[in-house]
């Protein structure tokens, strides 16, 4: 062989299609092509997105147009033509931030591009060049709505020529945003992380896009920051487009100056008069655009997904592996760890063969007794109104029934499995049973050992296992149970009786060696999926349940997996429990774990309900027993057989209903009988009772909500470091931006200036906090949902909990932001005024926090709720008061003004820092607060008041949030 292979092989030989000539299998433009059609297809099935967009555009575009309305609009002076630079802003802003919607979009995409990537699918460029293309007509069809709607409402400048122009730039700068984001979705490849870089960019490009703060007024040091902002060329185009056209050509006062109108608001606020910046910003975007969409194809052939996906791995297998490795005793590796009595140690050397074995537990005792209970249902029929594709179809009843008269009975000590092939009603019936049920109609008798089911007190004493695993990702399996424990336990077990429990609980389902594990999110980090099956059964098992039902406990896992899992489910039912598994094409080992077997068919009928005996002779009698059903062949799988010979073929082909066969045999009369027997109480038994709904006080399920929630934002940094670590990068750039400008207030652009700052920080820190906020609320809802319905505890301490939480994190960032800014701008440092300033900051953060998380609750997913979050953004953007004064708002819109949560921050902000100022004059004599009051509308006195306002909107959010969570469901079963 050593000589055969030393010869080197003649390629010549080789079969024409052995090798591939090329790395993709189609050529460059068929790649292209495959991937334009499917990025279309995929633009398609999002049209919500399109169409919601267009929708907020409409409405921003009808406020716009009656804000600024051209009867309100004049040409009179340069505090005119600054409210017009307003309008003009704000359409550049409302499509910049358009386009943030292209950052989740594009980070939702990523991890199927980067599998489809490795596996030379397509290269990077083919992919991200129809990203790009196909979202050009929409920008235009964008900024087409907007033009349309606003140009000449608003009283722009009518000729035709700058109205085409108008409409370039907007849709340059729609394209430039989209371009922007999909580079730092590329980047960033994390929501949270892609985020906060979203905010901070936004917040460059506007704060040095020279409307904040004029070009004449920006220190040395950013300047560059003024020239590289795309924004700039952008503002400076559509000022010198406007303000250089026909209706600003008229001179004001000759004896000040000899200059238009026009080219004295373009001085005013450092925009270049030279009308070549047109074209200059015309090409400076176009550069932008060009520049963002290569580095985007760049970053993607570059960069591989964040963190790859490890799971946790147990001491067990780490030994199991080592002993495999190097030979040695697994005795000795054992010795001095504490794990020798663990029945997990047994599975060291046997759980890849798949047997499923258990210490008795009944041997052992648990700390807490229980009540072993049935359940018995007669006659249970499950109906839902008919879906409406169905009645097009001309079906003409109202109701689709799901389960047709089903009946039978589970008993403790008895692990039933329910089967049936995919859409026979497994999974129905066990919701039914279990309660968990949110729409549909049921009938037919559910009883608990003889007494009519009650489902508040049904939840006190059972387990529902999620075929989902779903937990809270930054808790460890320890502190999982442990909170789970807390809160479903009765008050009479004492702290240390529970805790004793929680480590026996750990021991049987083989947790302990992963006590310190974070449980991480499902395919991403933390717990396999295996590890996860056995923490859902651990955290209902800590309930002490009576009755537990497992949805698919095996579904996803390998056969090893399985053995787990079905060991633990083994060790659950030998304490005496009633366990009822739903289960989907098991192996033999997992097939015979059970001791029954509840046998459905397509429709919501049963057709064997009974015992499966030793290697399932029962359950291969009964079928055998039945005319034309083949025979079973050595060594082939009951389970397997038993779906393959009750299809709705082979009842077509042998000409019976299995349905009916059940129904006239021995074995359904027996099932009656036990059904009946078991549905009368025993003599001296009592109904179950519980004095209230839940097993702890209210305060109890506010405390345990709380330390969860702590827990949760201590170990997930990329929430809570990321978003300090923004806040002070923030805070330095502010504060080197403006630096020392707080006590420049000589002239009015020295005031715009001081409001530019704080109206940048309202508005970005804030909405960065609110977006921020969106995932991490919906990842834990979700886990809410599981929660409530077992029975933990009621909305309103979760609402407390999430909303609390958020309080001293918030206070830390407005204390970093707050010191850093205040020192640097240079404001007043007298008492009142910086207290005002921190109180302001605090609440204001806060709200839009509490913003975020409302939009979150009211809305189906994160997705939906940034979506309708930013259209108020844009809202509260426009009424804010700074892009238009309140007394410049027409009466007809000015009641918003009172209803914009940002306009009362600004208002308490400026009143606060300047509406006192009676010792300084600006540049033509007026006082500074005179100046305030009249332009602005803002009155130191009214400071208080505001201080009211911001609160009462704080709390507002979080009442709306409470009572969303409370009230809204969308989770649907």
């Amino acid at each position: 062989m050593g000589s055969e292979l030393r010869v080197p092989f003649d390629r010549t030989r080789n079969h024409p299609a052995a090798l591939t000539t090329s790395k993709f299998g189609i050529s460059k433009m068929e790649l292209l092509k495959a991937c334009v059609s499917r990025e279309w297809l995929l633009m398609k099935r999002n049209s919500f997105v399109y169409i919601f967009k267009i929708v907020q555009l409409i409405i921003l575009g009808t406020i716009a147009m009656t804000v600024f309305l051209r009867t309100e609009m004049h040409r009179n002076s340069v505090e005119d033509g600054v409210i017009y630079m307003g309008a003009m802003f704000l359409g550049l802003v409302t499509h910049l931030f358009n386009a943030f919607a292209e950052l989740a979009m594009s980070i939702a995409k990523l991890p199927i591009f980067y599998k489809q990537r490795d596996l030379l699918f397509y290269p990077s460029w083919a992919y991200g060049l129809p990203t790009w293309l196909l979202k050009i007509p929409i920008s235009f069809l964008e900024c087409a709505v907007w033009i349309c709607m606003t140009y000449y409402v608003i009283g722009f400048d009518p000729n035709i020529e700058r109205f085409f122009r108008h409409y370039l730039l907007l849709v340059l700068i729609s394209q430039m945003a989209s371009g922007l984001f999909r580079v730092l979705a590329a980047l960033g490849r994390d929501m949270v992380v892609a985020d906060t870089f979203g905010s901070f960019a936004q917040l460059v490009l506007l704060v040095l896009g020279g409307f904040l703060i004029a070009r004449d007024n920006i220190k040395a040091w950013w300047i560059w920051g003024y020239w590289c902002s795309p924004l700039m060329y952008a503002q400076n185009a559509i000022a010198v487009n406007e303000f250089l056209g026909h209706s600003w050509r008229m001179v004001v006062d000759p004896t000040d100056s000899n200059d238009t109108l026009g080219v004295q608001v373009l001085k005013s606020r450092g925009i270049f008069v030279d009308p070549n910046w047109y074209w200059i910003g015309v090409g400076a975007l176009l550069g932008y655009i060009m520049l963002f969409n290569v580095l985007f194809i760049v970053f993607l052939d570059l960069l591989d997904p964040l963190g790859k996906g490890q799971n946790v791995v147990s001491e067990e297998e780490l030994m199991e592996k080592h002993v495999n490795r190097t030979g040695e005793n697994v005795e000795l590796l054992l010795l001095g760890n504490d794990s020798e009595n663990s029945p997990s140690n047994a599975s060291v050397t046997n759980a890849g063969g798949g047997e499923i074995t258990g210490a008795d537990t009944r041997e052992r005792g648990m700390a807490l007794p229980f009540t072993p209970l049935s359940i018995t249902f007669d006659n249970i029929r499950y109906s839902v109104d008919m879906p409406q594709e169905m009645k097009d179809k001309g079906i003409t009843e109202d109701r689709l029934v799901l389960l047709k008269g089903v009946s039978g009975a589970f008993r403790p000590g008895v692990l039933t499995a329910l089967m049936g092939v995919s859409g026979a009603g497994k999974t129905t019936l066990m919701d039914v049973l279990a309660g968990r049920k949110t729409g549909g109609y049921i009938e037919g008798d559910i009883n608990i050992s003889g007494y009519p089911k009650n489902q508040e007190t049904f939840a006190r004493i059972a387990g529902y296992c999620e075929q989902n695993d779903i937990h809270s990702p930054h808790v460890t399996v320890y502190e999982s149970l442990v909170y789970s424990a807390w809160l479903r336990l009765s008050p009479d077990v004492d702290s240390e009786a529970r805790q004793m429990f929680v480590e026996q609980v750990m021991e049987l389902v083989e947790l302990t060696s992963l006590r310190g594990a974070l449980v991480g999110l499902p395919g991403v980090n933390g717990l396999s999926t295996e590890q996860r099956k056995r923490l859902t059964i651990a955290v209902e098992l800590v309930a002490n349940p009576s009755i537990i039902f497992m949805d698919e406990p095996t579904s996803g896992l390998d056969a090893r997996a399985a053995a787990i899992v079905m060991r633990a489910v083994r060790n659950t039912v030998d304490t005496g429990r009633t366990v009822v598994c739903t289960i989907h094409q098991p192996s033999i080992d997992i097939f015979e774990a059970f001791d029954e077997l509840f046998l459905m068919k397509r429709g919501g009928e049963e057709i064997y309900v009974g015992p499966l005996g030793h290697n399932s002779c029962h359950l291969i009698d009964y079928f055998e027993g039945i005319q034309g059903v083949k025979k079973i062949k050595d060594g082939y799988n009951p389970a397997t057989w038993m779906l393959e010979v009750t299809t709705l073929a082979q009842e077509d082909a042998l000409g019976l209903n299995f349905a009916e066969v059940y129904m006239n045999s021995d074995l359904y009369r027996r099932n009656k009988a036990l059904i009946s027997e078991l549905s009368t109480p025993p003599p001296g038994s009592t109904d179950l009772y519980f004095s209230k709904q839940y097993a702890q006080s209210f305060f109890t399920q506010c405390v345990a909500c709380l330390w969860k929630q702590h827990k949760s934002y201590w170990r997930n940094p990329s929430y809570t470091a990321t978003r300090i670590f923004f806040t002070t990068v923030i805070a330095l750039i502010f504060g080197t931006i403006f630096l020392n400008l707080g006590q420049k207030v000589g002239k009015r652009q020295d005031l715009f200036n001081s409001l530019g700052s704080m109206y940048a920080a309202v508005i970005f820190i804030g909405i960065q906090n609110g977006q921020c906020v969106q995932p991490i609320v919906d990842v834990e809802r979700t886990v809410f949902y599981r929660e409530k319905a077992a029975g933990m505890y009621s909305a309103l301490p979760y609402a407390f909990a999430q909303v609390f939480i958020e309080i001293p994190h918030v206070f830390l960032q407005t204390i970093i932001y707050g010191l850093i800014v205040y020192s640097l701008i240079g404001l007043d440092w007298a008492f009142m005024k910086f207290f005002w300033y921190m109180f302001f900051m605090f609440f204001t953060f806060l709200y839009f926090t509490f913003y975020g998380m409302m939009a979150v609750a009211m809305t189906p997913n994160s997705d939906i709720a940034a979506i309708v979050a930013t259209a108020f953004y844009a809202v509260w953007n426009i009424f804010a008061g700074f892009l238009v004064p309140r007394s410049r708002i027409p009466i007809w819109w000015r009641w918003y003004s009172w209803a914009c949560p940002v306009a009362w921050t600004l208002y308490g902000l400026v009143a606060s820092q300047y509406g006192d100022i009676a010792d300084v004059r600006l540049e033509d004599g007026e006082q500074v607060n005179a100046f305030i009051h009249r332009f602005f509308g803002f009155r130191h006195d009214y400071v208080g008041f505001m201080a009211v306002g911001v609160v009462g909107f704080t709390v507002l959010f979080a009442f709306v949030f409470a009572f969303s969570i409370k009230v809204l469901n969308f989770q649907r079963r």
